[in-house]
Protein backbone atom coordinates (compact mmCIF):
# COMPACT_ATOMS: atom_id res chain seq x y z
CA UNK A 1 0.00 0.00 0.00
CA UNK A 2 1.84 3.61 -0.89
CA UNK A 3 1.10 6.59 1.15
CA UNK A 4 -1.41 7.82 -1.33
CA UNK A 5 -3.63 4.30 -0.47
CA UNK A 6 -2.75 4.82 3.22
CA UNK A 7 -3.87 8.75 3.35
CA UNK A 8 -7.08 7.46 1.65
CA UNK A 9 -7.94 4.54 3.58
CA UNK A 10 -6.99 6.78 6.88
CA UNK A 11 -9.29 9.64 5.52
CA UNK A 12 -12.30 6.52 4.34
CA UNK A 13 -11.70 5.29 8.20
CA UNK A 14 -12.42 8.37 9.89
CA UNK A 15 -15.56 9.61 7.74
CA UNK A 16 -17.09 6.25 8.59
CA UNK A 17 -16.72 6.56 12.36
CA UNK A 18 -17.49 10.09 12.11
CA UNK A 19 -21.12 8.89 10.28
CA UNK A 20 -21.56 6.38 13.23
CA UNK A 21 -20.77 9.32 15.93
CA UNK A 22 -23.76 11.12 13.72
CA UNK A 23 -26.02 8.03 13.72
CA UNK A 24 -25.51 7.37 17.65
CA UNK A 25 -25.43 10.44 19.57
CA UNK A 26 -28.56 11.11 20.10
CA UNK A 27 -29.19 7.79 22.09
CA UNK A 28 -26.73 9.50 24.62
CA UNK A 29 -27.35 11.77 28.04
CA UNK A 30 -23.01 13.02 28.27
CA UNK A 31 -20.26 14.02 26.40
CA UNK A 32 -17.08 13.25 27.85
CA UNK A 33 -14.19 13.82 26.91
CA UNK A 34 -10.47 13.16 27.86
CA UNK A 35 -6.90 13.84 26.85
CA UNK A 36 -6.83 10.10 25.53
CA UNK A 37 -10.63 9.34 24.14
CA UNK A 38 -13.89 10.71 23.11
CA UNK A 39 -16.86 9.18 24.54
CA UNK A 40 -21.00 9.26 24.70
CA UNK A 41 -22.60 7.86 27.73
CA UNK A 42 -25.89 7.68 29.72
CA UNK A 43 -24.72 7.92 33.40
CA UNK A 44 -21.33 9.56 34.68
CA UNK A 45 -19.87 9.84 37.70
CA UNK A 46 -16.81 11.80 38.36
CA UNK A 47 -14.69 11.61 41.31
CA UNK A 48 -11.42 13.90 42.57
CA UNK A 49 -8.68 11.37 44.56
CA UNK A 50 -6.46 12.50 46.64
CA UNK A 51 -3.03 11.12 47.16
CA UNK A 52 -0.24 12.39 49.82
CA UNK A 53 1.08 15.60 47.15
CA UNK A 54 -1.51 15.49 43.74
CA UNK A 55 -4.84 13.89 42.94
CA UNK A 56 -6.44 12.59 40.19
CA UNK A 57 -9.45 11.98 38.79
CA UNK A 58 -11.90 8.42 38.40
CA UNK A 59 -14.33 8.47 36.03
CA UNK A 60 -16.75 5.82 35.66
CA UNK A 61 -18.83 5.30 32.64
CA UNK A 62 -22.09 3.41 31.74
CA UNK A 63 -23.87 2.92 28.58
CA UNK A 64 -21.05 4.24 26.68
CA UNK A 65 -19.75 4.51 22.69
CA UNK A 66 -15.94 5.43 22.37
CA UNK A 67 -14.52 7.39 19.88
CA UNK A 68 -11.83 5.13 19.08
CA UNK A 69 -11.34 4.54 14.67
CA UNK A 70 -9.02 0.93 16.19
CA UNK A 71 -12.33 -0.43 18.26
CA UNK A 72 -14.03 -3.24 16.57
CA UNK A 73 -17.02 -2.85 19.04
CA UNK A 74 -17.37 1.00 19.96
CA UNK A 75 -20.53 -0.04 22.12
CA UNK A 76 -19.14 -0.80 25.90
CA UNK A 77 -21.04 -1.59 29.14
CA UNK A 78 -18.84 0.52 31.24
CA UNK A 79 -15.37 2.12 31.01
CA UNK A 80 -13.26 3.52 34.12
CA UNK A 81 -10.67 6.05 33.73
CA UNK A 82 -7.90 6.94 36.15
CA UNK A 83 -6.37 10.41 34.94
CA UNK A 84 -4.29 13.18 36.22
CA UNK A 85 -5.17 15.37 33.45
CA UNK A 86 -8.30 17.35 32.79
CA UNK A 87 -12.10 16.07 32.02
CA UNK A 88 -14.74 17.05 30.64
CA UNK A 89 -18.45 16.36 31.43
CA UNK A 90 -20.85 18.12 29.64
CA UNK A 91 -24.63 17.24 29.34
CA UNK A 92 -26.12 16.97 25.51
CA UNK A 93 -28.99 20.18 24.84
CA UNK A 94 -31.74 19.01 23.37
CA UNK A 95 -30.89 19.81 19.83
CA UNK A 96 -27.77 18.68 18.48
CA UNK A 97 -25.80 21.44 16.28
CA UNK A 98 -26.39 20.75 12.92
CA UNK A 99 -24.26 21.93 10.01
CA UNK A 100 -25.32 23.77 7.38
CA UNK A 101 -26.56 22.07 4.32
CA UNK A 102 -24.35 22.82 2.00
CA UNK A 103 -21.51 22.19 4.47
CA UNK A 104 -23.03 18.77 5.36
CA UNK A 105 -21.71 15.22 4.26
CA UNK A 106 -23.83 13.37 2.66
CA UNK A 107 -23.48 9.24 1.96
Amino acid sequence: MDEDEFEDYDREVELALYREYRDVVGQFTYVVETERRFYLANEVTLERKDTANDFYFELTMNDVWVWDVYRADRFVKSVRVLTFKDVNVEMRGEKDLELPKELALDE
